[in-house]
Order: structure tokens, then C-alpha cells, then sequence
């Protein structure tokens, strides 16, 4: 499954995630700090999606409130919601 999100309140435009199975396969982020979304989306692969979003839900950014790591999170319960 390819799911295309689109965050808010982060500077990342587009999250776009693909998994198999319940297991992240790629994730690639459009817009952010580009050093720190790649690292994160190199970190998760091969990773459960529940872990994943165990580990990422609730980071801020900045005193935004949430984070790009946050809003990959809502993107991952969004899948496992199947939307």
C-alpha cells in the first residue's frame, strides 16, 4: 500500500509511505529539515507500523505541537485505520 499525506503545522509538504504487511517499506518526505526527515525514514524501514508510531507520536518541533515525526505518525494510524 502507497499512501500519500499531506501534513499540518510542519514544514514538510507530502509524507508518502509505502508498507507491506503491516511493516514500513519506504517513507519519503517532501519539504522539512532534509537531513533529519531522511534520517528518520531511513530508521523505520523493515520497522511494525504500531512501533513506529509508539516511538514518533507526540514529538514537537519548536513549540508547534507537533512534528514531522509526529504528523508521520498520524499518517501511520491513518493506514491502519485503512484510510
Amino acid at each position: 500500500m502507497i499512501k500519500e499525506y499531506i501534513p499540518e503545522g510542519v514544514c514538510s509538504r507530502r509524507i508518502i509511505i509505502e508498507t507491506e504487511d503491516d511493516i514500513i517499506k519506504s517513507v519519503k518526505f517532501l519539504g522539512g529539515c532534509d537531513g533529519n526527515t531522511q534520517g528518520v525514514a531511513s530508521l523505520l524501514v523493515g520497522m511494525k507500523i504500531d512501533d513506529a508510531i509508539s516511538r514518533l507520536k507526540g514529538i514537537d518541533c519548536r513549540g508547534r505541537g507537533t512534528s514531522c515525526p509526529d504528523q508521520l505518525s498520524k499518517a501511520l494510524e491513518e493506514i491502519k485505520q485503512g484510510k
